[in-house]
Parts: C-alpha cells; structure tokens; sequence
C-alpha cells in the first residue's frame, strides 16, 4: 500500500450470495465424504441458477453419500425457504453428475504424506500484517463482519424481513500505512417487498454496521450507502448465477497482496490450492507474531505430482527486522512445505470446512483453523539468532 493519505476498499458477500451459496454447497459435499473416507480425493464443483442446483466435479472415494441431501440441508440453514426468492429448499431441482479423478494425477498424489506430491501445479500466497489482532488487514476484516451480522440479525428476529442475499463493502483511510477512520459503508440487503426502503436503510445502519464497525472509526464524513439503488427484492438466484470459486478475494485478503487464482472450496487438501495457501497464510502469520516484521508475504510454488516446492518466498514488505533472505532460509527449516506433510501438521482431513466458506478462511478465531496458530515463533526466532 502507498505510505502517504489513501483509501483501499475490500468486499464481503453474506451468505445467501448465490456465488457462496455454492462455495458452502461444494465444501459441504467435501466434509460429509472426509468424516468417512480420509483417502478421497474431492473436487466438487457446485452451479446455482433460480430453482436448480447442479453438483459436478471429479471425486473418488469409498464412502456414499447421499449429495442431494447434503444441497437440501445447506440451503435450509442458509434460509431458503421461498421460491419466490429464487429456491425453496424441499422443492428445488437438484442434479448430481460426479465423475473420478483422474488417474494421471492419483498416480502422483498417492502414498506415504513425506512422499506425496502436490496435486496440481500453481503458485500460492499467504499475508499477515499487525494491523489488527487477527493479523488481517482491517478493511476484509470489517466487510466480513458486516455479512455476518445481516446473517445474525436476520435468523434471530431482530430484522425479519430481510432476505439470505447480501453484500458489504467497506472503504479505510489509511495515514502512514495506518488505519484511522472508515470512510464509506457500502451495503447491499435483500428484502421482502412490502417493506420501507427508508426502514430497512435505518435498521441496517443502527443494527448491523454501527454494532460491527468500531465508533472511534466512524465520523460525521463517514458515507454509508444502504441499497443505493433503493430497492433490493429480486435477487439471490432470481437475479444471478451462483458458481464455486468465484469469490477468491474474499476468501482471503481482501485485495491485500497477491492471488495465485486458484479457489478453495470443494478441494480436499491434496490440492495445494488450498493446503498450499493455508501454509503460506500459516507462515506469514508466524513471521509477523515472532515480530520479525510489521507485514509479510509468502509465495510458495509447486509442480504437479512433486512433493518439494519448486519455489518459496518471503516479503516483508520493507518492514523485516533482518533481511528478507534470512527470513525465508529460516522459515524453509522451521516449516515443512510438502503437501502430505501440510496435511499432517495443520490436520486437515477433518470435516471442517463448512465453515471456511463463508466469512473469509483466514483470520479466524476458531480452533479448528490450524493454519492461524501462532505456535512456530520461537524457532524462527532461535534460527535467526
């Protein structure tokens, strides 16, 4: 980010956003297979449009599950229970086409995890910054508190007739590479149509932003725009397709840094796409706790069926206390990168990963998100003397 005055933007989508809807679908499908068969290998795909959901992808394993039962249950918790918004839980159609993972690649990602190979090639990225407690940078961090209070406030009465669809977008001012103040509050809230625009503009101001952004960060030139095109019935899947991995900056940070481009959700972790990124986010992290630097950014680069990464990196940004070649020759010993290895360290073959796919996969306060520890500072700090 630039050193003097600026703004910088990020983005969040609730989670009845039809793109979010299939990210939870897809991850869904993932953990009903991994509670029962810890060989599989998923790759689920998941397409929504107005009362149809279609589950594609390449999966292998032993287990059965029952995958439109798994859609049926996902949309109910999400709260779609009205046609009229685009899907009905019990009524919707839902098709199912699941063909195996190739055998080229199963050759390469089978066997014991020191030997295991990456299940694709790609390039992954990881971030962590002092910025805020959960070494996140602030702007994702409040876009995502804004979505999931619309979520809260919606399923406990506070705001009934708000509907599961839903954006926010928040704009910082940063001076000196600080966070002073919000600047804009941009959100967007589906509601039922005999309510007053003027109403749900008021409800959302005084019940979701105000309760999750900070008061010391808001002023009398902070804009906060409430369905600024006045009205927001139609949507959810009436008003746009929903698809798997399309919403990869929101996943992680917001903009901040650099994407590799691959999509987390539906991937079993022999996909480094996903465990790959979960390391570098890992590593960053530690970095940043063990105090070796203010922000950093870690690359690492892998190459289909090959277990040591092809490339590794660290940045810290211009803020490292010790030259940035150190830094990474201390995290290449204190880490190990190959993929079986990820999986073993951060236990990854669990069923959690619902609950990634909505509200960001990094910088939460949840014990099953291993990669957000903190618990490798002191070796980096005793390789680097």
């Amino acid at each position: 980010m630039p050193a003097g005055r600026h703004l910088f933007t990020s983005e969040s989508v609730a989670e009845g956003h039809p793109d979010k809807c299939a990210d939870q679908i897809s991850d869904s499908v993932l953990d009903a297979i991994v509670s029962k068969d810890k060989t599989a290998r998923v790759d689920c795909e998941t397409l929504i449009m107005q009362g149809t959901v279609i589950v594609t992808g390449q999966i292998t394993t032993s287990a059965y599950v029952n995958i439109k039962q798994v859609v049926r249950e996902v949309l109910r918790d999400i709260g779609f229970n009205n046609a009229k918004d685009g899907l009905d839980w019990e009524t919707c159609g839902v098709l199912v086409s699941i063909e195996e993972q190739s055998p080229d690649i199963s050759r390469g990602v089978t066997g014991r995890p020191e030997a295991m190979g990456a299940g694709d090639q790609g390039m992954m990225f990881g971030y962590a910054t002092k910025e805020t407690k959960q070494m996140m940078p602030l702007p994702i961090m409040l876009a995502h508190g804004v979505v999931r209070r619309l979520a809260e406030v919606r399923k406990q009465g506070v705001v009934p007739y708000l509907r599961p669809d839903g954006k926010s977008q928040v704009t910082v001012e940063y001076d000196g590479g600080k966070p002073v103040r919000v600047d804009t509050v941009v959100v967007a809230a589906q509601h039922r149509e005999d309510v007053d625009e003027k109403k749900t503009e008021q409800d959302v101001i005084e019940k979701v932003v105000k309760q999750v952004i900070p008061k010391e960060l808001l002023d009398g030139r902070t804009r906060m725009l409430i369905n600024s095109t006045g009205r927001f019935v139609v949507g959810g899947t009436l008003a746009d397709s929903g698809l798997t991995g399309r919403k990869i900056i929101v996943d992680t940070y917001g903009g901040v840094g650099s994407h590799g481009g691959g999509c987390f959700s539906g991937k079993d972790p022999s996909k480094v796409d996903r465990s790959g990124n979960y390391m570098a986010r890992y590593i960053a992290k530690n970095i940043v706790a063990a105090g070796l630097a203010e922000k950093c950014q870690v690359q690492i680069a892998y190459a289909i069926g090959v277990a040591k990464p092809v490339s590794f990196m660290v940045d810290t940004l211009g803020t490292g206390k010790a030259a940035d070649e150190r830094i990474t020759k201390a995290a290449e010993e204190v880490f190990d990168m190959r993929p079986g290895m990820i999986i073993q360290n951060l236990d990854l073959l669990r069923p959690i990963y619902r609950k990634t796919a909505c509200y960001g996969h990094f910088g939460r306060e949840d014990s099953d998100f291993t990669w957000e520890k903190t618990d490798r500072t002191e070796e980096l700090k005793k390789k680097l003397g």
